[in-house]
C-alpha cells in the first residue's frame, strides 16, 4: 500500500515538467492530462508504482518506474502492464499477477497491491 500528497505530485510535475516522463508511461500521461485535474491521477498512479515494488519486495530504483504501467482494463478496473526493467524484476521473483485498487480523495491519492 502506498498514499501520497496530492499537492506534492502537483509540484513535483510543475516544477520539473521532464520528471513527468521519467515516471510515467505515454498511455498513463495521456490518461491523466485529458482531466481537468490531472494531477488526482498522477498521484494515485505513482502510489500504485511504489506499491508495486513494495509488493515486489523492492523500493524506488529497482526498476525504472516507467516501467511499471497502471493502465484500464477492458471492465474499467485498474490494471497493472509491467515492461522491460519491471517485468524482469517480477519474473525473478516468481510473480504472475497483481491485483490494484486505487484511489483519491481531494488532498490524497493511495493505491493498494497484491502480488500473486
Amino acid at each position: 500500500m502506498d498514499i501520497i500528497e496530492i499537492k506534492r505530485i502537483k509540484q513535483a510535475l510543475t516544477r520539473r515538467p521532464k520528471l513527468e516522463k521519467r515516471i510515467f508511461a505515454k498511455e498513463e500521461i495521456a490518461y491523466c492530462r485529458q482531466k481537468s485535474n490531472p494531477f488526482p491521477s498522477f498521484a494515485a498512479r505513482f502510489a500504485a508504482k511504489e506499491a508495486v515494488l513494495k509488493a515486489m519486495g523492492v523500493g524506488i530504483g529497482a526498476c525504472a518506474l516507467e516501467d511499471i504501467i497502471i493502465c484500464s482494463e477492458p471492465s474499467g478496473a485498474p490494471g497493472i502492464y509491467l515492461r522491460a526493467s519491471a517485468a524482469r524484476l517480477a519474473e525473478a521473483k516468481g510473480i504472475k499477477e497483481f491485483k490494484v485498487t486505487l484511489t483519491h480523495s481531494k488532498e490524497y491519492a493511495a493505491a493498494t497491491v497484491i502480488a500473486i
